[in-house]
């Protein structure tokens, strides 16, 4: 069942049985976010919807291959025949609606690995929680994940929105690094090249990016919106496929497959909980 929150001319649909998803948000009648087709919302399709939570672990575990502590988890498909597994658990299952206000709502998510399909998703326990907040100056998403498992376990957490991608709109933020790919997973960080720095403002698909920005300053502008970030969200994700009416640009805690990454440096590794212990991080969006 659908969730709708409203606050002056914000209306914002969730969907806690759908990954937890933003359905849509609009202001005065125009859509702030990527607006999903009817399928998707008919079908429970949280990929093709405006936004959704990042937990356990945000972007890419290559092969689908897990290593922790000396021991291999081989994680199950989840995003067709894609080799990698993306963008966490969180994003695939119903989340447990906890309080909701006409303008705020709390979601929840315990994952146990208590089966083998459970610990293939992901073979530590959690507990999730997303809030969301529509205030004056527009929408915060608070996000928390707590470490229920017996051992210290790899965590990470972020936020996957799409946004309408309109003519000649830009993007800008300040970055120090990027990690350069090979088959859509990261092998090189270095200096950003001039031709995808944002930091004076970038054209959208300018030239693709699926690129993970690193030390970035915690706030973006995009077209008709600010983005803010909570310093546990270090690394930038930005996606701009060619020939798209959209883009997405996420706040994520750590870079794609850090866990199969032991040389990486706080800010761009999983945190590593100790039982009991929280992760948590707000990201907000501003219309500009």
């Amino acid at each position: 069942m659908a969730l709708r929150l409203t606050r002056g001319e914000d209306s914002i649909v969730l969907a806690p049985a759908d990954g937890g998803a933003i359905v849509g948000w609009t202001r005065a009648g125009r859509h702030i976010l990527r607006r999903p087709s009817p399928e998707a919302v008919l079908n429970g399709q949280p990929g093709a919807m405006a936004c959704f939570p990042l937990v356990p672990y945000c972007n890419r575990i290559a092969n689908r291959r897990l290593v922790w502590n000396g021991q291999i988890h081989e994680l199950a498909p989840n995003f067709g025949d894609n080799p990698h597994a993306i963008h966490g658990t969180g994003w695939q299952r119903t989340w447990t609606v906890d309080s909701a206000a006409p303008d705020r709502a709390t979601l929840s998510l315990r994952h146990t690995p208590d089966s083998e399909a459970a610990a293939r998703a992901w073979p530590f326990a959690f507990h999730a929680r997303l809030t969301y907040v529509l205030s004056d100056s527009g929408l915060t998403l608070d996000i928390a994940a707590t470490n229920t498992d017996s051992t210290p376990a790899p965590m990470g957490i972020g936020a996957h929105p799409w946004f309408p991608r309109p003519p000649g709109g830009a993007i800008a933020f300040q970055a120090d690094g990027i990690w350069h790919l090979e088959n859509s997973l990261p092998t090189r960080h270095g200096p950003i090249p001039a031709a995808w720095s944002h930091a004076r403002g970038r054209a959208i698909g300018a030239e693709p990016l699926d690129h993970c920005f690193t030390e970035w300053s915690g706030e973006a502008l995009l077209p008709g919106l600010r983005l803010t970030a909570s310093p546990i969200f270090a690394c930038l994700q930005v996606f701009t496929p060619a020939n798209a009416d959209f883009f997405c640009v996420e706040p994520v805690s750590h870079i794609p497959n850090a866990p199969n990454r032991p040389d990486l440096p706080p800010g761009q590794a999983m945190t590593v909980l100790t039982p009991g212990e929280t992760l948590r991080g707000t990201i907000a969006l501003s219309p500009a």
